[in-house]
């Protein structure tokens, strides 16, 4: 996939960022880790640097890890790259045929593997490189892992989700790997998620509400756009926006 310069005037109109020669300095102590970095980022990741750094877990989401430790551990990557309009993120479409989540948009992710390692310490930050590159091909040598949230819970289908984020430092071609997992890969620019005229909010029937963006011939909703949503609100990047235009999910969502 191409990279063209980036145009910092298309990011969130909210917030904007430093100049593209900003560096990071010494690293914040990750609980999850030694294997993130915050050296060498573009200044414009600086808000969702320090969003990651003070974020806590019930800001982000009601739908927290039970205490009793139910749950299938997991990651997802949130990649942050830079493209012709700008900063955006990695997205995917799950195949139709999946039976956990089918035909959602979401980030690259899944189950922690044995393999992986421990789920409470680097497991995730593996996990989420890994199935990054099954899904979409991505070379896992050029992405920068500099930060990690707090685990999150998707009651429907009990996983227990350690959302990953990195810098495209040296991106690569990415597409669909395995139609029977994925329909497609795609980039959002940031500027497309903070447009409040690509916000809505979504019903499901059964009567949950949540915001959700209609972006690349999409609709991202549910735990991705929950996601999506804190992270800009807290980046200072987020629009006032219209939350009282609603679309309704089809009742299989």
């Amino acid at each position: 996939m191409t990279r063209g310069a980036r145009d910092e005037s298309s990011v969130a109109q909210a917030a904007a960022p430093p100049q593209q020669g900003t560096k990071r300095g010494v690293p914040y102590e990750d609980p999850i880790g030694r294997r993130v970095s915050t050296r060498g980022l573009p200044g414009w990741l600086d808000p969702v640097v320090e969003a990651v750094r003070t974020v806590r877990p019930t800001q982000l989401s009601r739908f927290l890890p039970p205490e009793d430790g139910r749950g299938r551990q997991s990651a997802v990557l949130i990649l942050f790259g830079e493209g012709p309009r700008g900063p955006e993120l990695l997205l995917m479409e799950r195949a139709g045929s999946l039976r956990s989540h089918p035909g959602q948009p979401s980030f690259p992710g899944g189950a922690l593997d044995p393999e992986d390692g421990d789920p409470h310490s680097t497991g995730p930050l593996r996990a989420a490189l890994r199935e990054a590159e099954e899904e979409t091909g991505l070379d896992p040598s050029g992405v920068q892992l500099f930060g990690v949230l707090p685990r999150l819970y998707i009651p429907v289908s009990e996983f227990v989700v350690t959302p990953v984020l990195g810098w495209w430092r040296a991106p690569s071609p990415v597409g669909a790997v395995d139609p029977a997992e994925t329909a497609r890969v795609f980039t959002v620019p940031v500027a497309d998620l903070t447009d409040p005229e690509h916000r809505v909010t979504v019903l499901h029937p059964s009567g949950h509400t949540g915001p959700a963006f209609t972006v690349a011939s999409a609709l991202v909703w549910g735990f991705t756009a929950g996601v999506i949503d804190r992270l800009l609100h807290f980046a200072g990047w987020e629009l006032p926006w219209d939350r009282s235009r609603q679309v309704p999910l089809d009742w299989r969502a």
